[in-house]
């Protein structure tokens, strides 16, 4: 029997459709997804039959969980070849979607983390349902919030970004309504119609979506905005934790789960969105793939892989083992052009 696709491409009406195709791995992005969404929008761009892009994921459990970083776990140290290959094109992918110049529409229904972000935060419509759960958790497996991340995250009002970032906190759609990363809150029940509609309607696609779009209900989030404004700020990680910690029940409870997170990854994390601050994605990028190039020669992803997905024993042992160990030294490195090169985007 052979096996379907891990990517689906089908032209519906004026839209092409993208559906990942790997459900019982909650759609994980690996890299021939990633070559293969990029090859389809670079396609679609000279296609004057596709009007617009709409991405979706398989099953009703995830868009996209992330990248497949268990092989990248198990792999990546001695493959140098398999792990460079492997961002530099999947940013790649990331930053045709931000510039295909047709319009990118995101059904982000349930899990949408890590690389689901890279393939839907970049496109102009994000459509969130009441089983969307997003989250950007790169901390905690000793990597930074890459997939054009910084890039987005800066963008967020306030420092929410930040503070996302950091914590690998969860958001479901009101607060994702309420912060911007969703533009529109559709009922699962209701994205079957939504689609039919998105290939066959002759209507404006801003009207289409807004026929559809619903009142996510009271955002959570929006009763600690002040504070997140207020302690992450900073742009040292030393201040954000001396102000958290000086701060009520809610900001300790941020400074404990910050000091569960590899401290490496957090001031990575930090010094690359500060970083893209007012940049072009391709500068973010670039970045980012500094960060992740020498990250594979450091110790806490190979760590953080081992104790969140093979012994998942869920006691990483960071190295260095505080912020106060990561020397800027130690930043300043990752961000060095790699012995192969910058990623580039001709």
């Amino acid at each position: 029997m052979t096996a379907e696709p891990e990517v689906l491409f089908e032209v519906r009406g004026h839209a092409l459709w993208i559906m990942l195709n790997r459900p019982q791995a909650l759609n994980a992005l690996n890299h021939p997804m990633a070559v293969s969404i990029h090859r389809a929008i670079i396609d679609a761009i000279g296609d004057p039959a596709v009007r617009h892009l709409v991405i979706s994921g398989a099953g009703d459990r995830a868009f996209c969980a992330g990248g497949d970083v268990a092989l990248l776990g198990r792999r990546g140290r001695e493959d140098r070849a398999l792990w460079e290959n492997f961002f530099h094109d999947e940013y790649r992918m990331n930053q045709a979607i931000a510039r295909c110049g047709k319009p990118w529409v995101a059904l982000i229904d349930g899990i949408t983390m890590g690389g689901g972000v890279g393939l839907s935060i970049h496109g102009p419509y994000r459509v969130a349902t009441e089983r969307t759960l997003f989250a950007m958790p790169e901390t905690g497996i000793g990597l930074i919030p890459d997939v054009g991340g910084t890039h987005a995250l800066a963008a967020l009002p306030g420092e929410i970004g930040t503070w996302l970032a950091l914590t690998g906190a969860r958001l479901k759609a009101a607060d994702l309504r309420y912060c911007g990363i969703a533009t529109h809150y559709v009922p699962s029940a209701h994205l079957a119609t939504l689609g039919d509609l998105l290939a066959t309607s002759h209507e404006p696609l801003d009207a289409v979506l807004a026929s559809f779009d619903e009142d996510a209900g009271e955002a959570p989030l929006a009763a600690y905005r002040d504070a997140i404004d207020f302690h992450f700020g900073h742009d040292r990680m030393e201040d954000i934790m001396s102000s958290l910690d000086a701060g009520d029940d809610w900001a300790r409870e941020q400074a404990a789960t910050i000091r569960r997170m590899s401290p490496t990854s957090c001031k990575l994390s930090l010094a690359g969105l500060r970083l893209a601050r007012g940049v072009a994605i391709e500068d973010a990028l670039i970045n980012e793939y500094r960060m992740v190039c020498e990250i594979r020669n450091g110790h806490d992803f190979f760590e953080g892989i081992r104790a969140q997905l093979i012994d998942k024993d869920r006691n990483p042992k960071w190295q260095p083992a505080t912020l106060e160990a990561v020397s800027d030294e130690d930043v300043a490195r990752h961000l060095e052009v790699p012995e192969t090169g910058d990623l580039t985007f001709e």
